[in-house]
């Protein structure tokens, strides 16, 4: 009897913390990679806790321009109130222009932030994402883009 008064603790626990994921949320996420820059930015509900995330940007240093289009799978789970942190893993492609040596990359990333999300429609988030591109002449090692989001849900 004891073990099912702990068991149904725990399930009804369990049910109580899950948060909801916003069906679509689109903004932007602005950071700094090798340069700054800005996204586009859509996530998309796959589960209770689960979300794919979509991001078209782009980046502006001294001596490159690029822009890239990542794909993230991420987990989400809720801390207090409004606030949850997620974790994710996916990769992109992008294209490069160095002056004279221009080209493509492939890149893999992982995904690790925090967000809030108000009574309103209005997620804002602050997350790193480590990449590691694949290409000598733009990036051929790790990368941490950290940046701040700020997206409508509908």
């Amino acid at each position: 009897m004891k073990n099912l008064l702990v068991i149904l603790f725990l399930i009804g626990a369990t049910t109580m913390s899950a948060q909801s994921i916003s069906k679509n949320a689109l903004g932007i996420r602005i950071g700094d990679n090798d340069g700054f820059g800005g996204e586009i930015s859509y996530q998309r509900y796959l589960h209770e806790n689960n979300r794919l995330e979509f991001d078209l940007g782009w980046r502006d240093s001294n001596n490159i321009e690029a822009f890239k289009l990542v794909g993230l799978y991420q987990w989400v789970m809720p801390i207090d109130g409004g606030f949850n942190w997620y974790v994710g893993a996916g990769g992109g492609l992008g294209s490069f222009d160095a002056g004279e040596n221009d080209g493509t990359f492939a890149l893999v990333a992982g995904d690790l932030g925090i967000e809030y999300d108000f009574d309103f429609p209005l997620l804002i988030s602050l997350d790193m994402r480590p990449e590691l591109g694949f290409n000598d002449s733009y990036s051929d090692d790790l990368d941490l883009d950290i940046a701040l989001g700020v997206r409508y849900q509908f």
